[in-house]
């Protein structure tokens, strides 16, 4: 098999892997159920995603691993304002005030 060929299939199996588990949930709609312990797993899933997105971003400056910097700071912040008050505001103001707060002390 040549090495456009073993692409090219590389590609449809791929789209397959991908496509298949999606489209599953819409054709065979509410003639299968997930198991009530997976669906409650699901519910997490976009905080998982969120905090894996996010959680290097905060914790890593200049490709290091720095567990004490602003960021941290600023996230700290927002979820305390957040699960203290309902203002969806609120933790925007107090993240971002508490980031360049800490920025400007430290000169940077």
């Amino acid at each position: 098999m040549s090495q456009d060929a073993t692409l090219w299939l590389a590609f449809i199996l791929i789209g397959l892997a991908t496509t298949l588990p999606r489209a599953s949930f819409i054709v065979l709609g509410s003639r299968v159920s997930l198991p009530p312990v997976v669906q409650r797993a699901l519910r997490y899933a976009p905080a998982a995603a969120l905090a894996a997105i996010v959680t290097p971003d905060v914790l890593v400056v200049a490709g290091e691993f720095a567990p004490l910097n602003p960021r941290l700071a600023g996230i700290i912040a927002a979820v305390a304002a957040a699960m203290l008050w309902r203002n969806p505001w609120l933790p925007f103001i107090a993240g971002m005030a508490v980031l360049l707060g800490l920025r400007a002390l430290a000169g940077g």
